[in-house]
């Protein structure tokens, strides 16, 4: 199915590099596709950094096109700093104002019924929900998709762990057009030789780049290319410097209506469905709360228009019911606030996917009232290591268990295997699982189905030789042929057990509580499956090792050895909470 098969009723002429001065005096452009309709039109703006006319935007019928055809005025614009707009690149410090400024210069165009409207996804996703915080006269409904809070706890940090091979790898890309405006295209290839493969958008570097320490050397590498990477790594705490953009401090300012997309192997899985409800309960005004609701699909991150059933989600095939063409979804909730009553909803306030049975249910809420959150238990008689190791995982809260043990060579770390990331997710989870460093706990075959849907939590009891220690905690589903889909997997980084803003060492040797949030999921095991949980203390390059010598960040230089130590006892209970919806 292909886009041009839901084209509309309208030809659609694109007017190319339309000028807009924000209130600063920088010059932004777009281009503007008008349809051959009667005005005045509801106006949609898109506002991107990766170029209004690359990919599927430079395309002879693209989503631009397919709202214009519909009957809309569609703007897709440039941001500060980017391709044909001047300035200088700063991420999300410019995009409040400048959004604000786009939409009422939109609803000015000519031709404009003065209804604006806003799409987009991933970076195009965040700077709609700036912008909305700023509130507009003109703009009245949000669609965002894959975004996320742009909070310490889960952007270019994931609770203090720097997301290492996906943001050295977008800012690379980031400051190469800055690098190809500034004609320094010498700079541009000595960059390219740091990737695996420099014809591929944000391809993955190479693995001796991502090993080099100190991590902060990447500064200079840079340089004035990317001038950011010096405040983000030297922010390795939170505070007021992510709190100036962390979205949920911005939701009672927000007053539209918004539909908000997200898909469970995305990186935002667990920022999507936090939006829609902190809009539900802090959104400015009564309207405002009851007109959000939020639709979750199988995939990772980028989504196409029409969606296949596993395109962009990894080795695994979530059936024909995955086949979504999200436009036309999109098109409905515009037609409903920018051309029609703007009353009630016109989809269902929560739209998920049920992998594993592969189809989708409507909810009430989020997550399900007749959810029951439900402790699983690791157990193990002292060897949990490998997958020929002793270790279970039951309901039954455990008694006198010996703990297990693992040694962490940051030399050596747990290869990145699947997950909730750009290029992530589905994969046999087998490889990782028979790491002599990784802890595997396996219940047994379950006697009927098990759906697991919403947030996914775990407490471990842990210890360290060392002054700091990650520990991760991937959920996986294992079928009777073996294979381990990875569900849900986060890490918390020792020193920020207590607090994001005032990290304190670990004591070697003491037994900690640690808590980590695992996202959101909507799965079914089915009878004869059994679930897994696996423990380590890597994964790598995802995330940065930690290097167990308490330096501050992007510093160290030193790789520690650590022995790490799992603790399941009547004491020390370590388990996942899982959302058990009653079948």
């Amino acid at each position: 199915m292909s886009i041009e098969e839901h084209r509309g009723p309208h030809q659609v002429a694109r007017q190319e590099l339309v000028p807009m001065t924000t209130r600063d005096g920088v010059v932004l452009r777009a281009d503007v596709y008008r349809p051959d309709a009667q005005g005045p039109l509801p106006v949609l703006l898109r506002r991107t950094p990766y170029g209004n006319r690359v990919n599927d935007l430079a395309a002879d019928f693209n989503e631009a096109h397919y709202y214009a055809s519909h009957g809309y005025l569609v703007v897709v614009q440039d941001t500060r700093g980017r391709f044909s707009s001047d300035g200088e690149f700063y991420p999300f410090l410019f995009e409040g104002y400048d959004g604000y400024d786009a939409v009422e210069w939109a609803a000015g165009l000519p031709g404009s019924s003065g209804r604006v409207g806003t799409f987009g996804q991933s970076y195009g996703c965040a700077i709609q929900y700036l912008t909305a915080a700023l509130r507009p006269p003109h703009l009245r409904t949000c669609i965002p998709l894959s975004g996320p809070m742009l909070s310490f706890e889960n952007y270019w940090y994931h609770r203090g762990v720097l997301e290492l091979s996906w943001m050295l790898s977008y800012f690379v890309n980031m400051a190469e057009e800055t690098l190809r405006k500034a004609g320094r295209e010498d700079e541009i290839a000595a960059l390219d030789e740091l990737k695996v493969d420099p014809s591929v958008r944000f391809t993955p570097l190479k693995d001796e780049a991502l090993r080099h320490l100190p991590i902060n050397d990447w500064i200079d590498r840079l340089g004035d290319a990317a001038p950011f990477l010096r405040d983000i790594l030297y922010h390795s705490v939170d505070g007021p410097y992510w709190w100036a953009t962390d979205l949920r401090r911005q939701l009672a300012n927000m007053d539209v209506p918004m539909l908000h997309i997200g898909s469970w192997y995305d990186l935002a899985t667990w920022d999507t469905p936090i939006l829609y409800r902190g809009l539900q309960e802090h959104g400015l005004s009564a309207h405002t709360r009851d007109h959000q609701a939020l639709f979750m699909g199988p995939w990772a991150h980028l989504l196409p228009y029409n969606q296949p059933t596993s395109g962009g989600s990894g080795d695994i095939d979530f059936g024909p019911q995955a086949a979504v063409f999200l436009l036309d979804m999109e098109k409905t909730w515009f037609d409903h606030f920018l051309k029609g009553p703007a009353e009630g909803l016109p989809v269902p306030p929560v739209r998920i996917f049920v992998m594993g049975e592969n189809d989708w249910r409507n909810e009430a809420e989020w997550p399900p009232a007749r959810m029951v959150a439900t402790p699983y238990y690791l157990h193990s008689a002292g060897s949990a290591n490998t997958l020929d190791g002793d270790g279970t995982l039951s309901p039954q809260p455990p008694e006198d268990e010996p703990a297990d043990r693992y040694r962490f060579d940051p030399e050596d770390p747990v290869p990145t295997c699947g997950g909730h990331f750009v290029g992530g997710g589905v994969a046999d989870q087998r490889a990782n699982q028979s790491r002599g460093d990784v802890l595997v706990y396996t219940g047994a075959p379950l006697e009927a189905d098990l759906e697991l849907t919403g947030p996914v939590t775990a407490v471990l009891y842990a210890a360290t030789s060392a002054l700091d220690a990650d520990f991760m905690v991937t959920v996986s589903d294992v079928r009777p042929d073996g294979y381990a889909q990875n569900l849900v997997e986060s890490l918390v980084r020792g020193r920020f057990r207590e607090s994001t803003t005032h990290p304190t060492l670990l004591e070697p040797g003491r037994i900690y509580e640690l808590h980590l949030d695992l996202w959101n999921i909507s799965h079914v095991l089915f009878a004869g499956h059994r679930l897994r949980v696996h423990v380590t203390s890597s994964d790598f390059p995802r995330w940065e090792r930690n290097t167990g010598t308490g330096e501050r960040l992007g510093e160290g230089t030193t790789l520690v050895v650590a022995d790490q130590t799992i603790f399941h006892d009547a004491a020390h209970p370590s388990q996942v909470v899982l959302p058990v919806i009653p079948r």
